[in-house]
């Protein structure tokens, strides 16, 4: 890096980078992996799912898009093709019932919003990253929780 922020130096940029980094390879692989399960599911909720995955296919998408946008505005080169997903989080199906594919993005999301809690610790000493990591991760959780309600909680909650 030849550069970063006023205010950090140049190991705290390339520190942050790395760590910004990691969650632009989950973003990539999380709107890939919604947007197979978008594709794929089937069944009498068919539709109520695949309508629900689209606005957080694009939501996530723009994540990338922010992460990619800071790393740069860090000095730094965002990594974003599909060779640079650092750690694919294994998705199990093709098509399936809308549960089942709720049940698998479940898991998928535990691992994404666990990540990106341990980012937002590891960027702590740049603010401006962290807050951008806050955010995200309060509007995955809200749509972990509404996946978790349309299908996975039984009606006692």
């Amino acid at each position: 890096m030849a550069f970063t922020v006023p205010g950090l130096s140049q190991a705290d940029g390339q520190r942050a980078v790395e760590i910004l980094q990691s969650r632009l390879s989950a973003y990539n692989d999380l709107h890939l992996t919604l947007k197979h399960a978008h594709w794929n599911v089937v069944g009498p909720n068919f539709i109520g799912v695949h309508e629900m995955i689209d606005p957080q296919v694009d939501l996530v998408r723009g994540y990338a898009d922010a992460v990619a946008e800071r790393i740069a505005a860090l000095g730094g080169t965002p990594l974003g093709t599909t060779a640079s997903i650092i750690d694919p989080i294994p998705y199990p199906l093709g098509r399936g019932s809308a549960q089942d594919h709720l049940a698998a993005l479940d898991k998928v999301y535990d691992k994404v919003v666990a990540a990106n809690r341990k980012a937002m610790e590891a960027v702590e000493f740049d603010l401006v990253s962290q807050d951008l990591l806050i955010g995200e991760t309060a509007e995955l959780e809200k749509f972990q929780w509404f996946m978790r309600s349309h299908f996975l909680e039984n009606f006692g909650g």
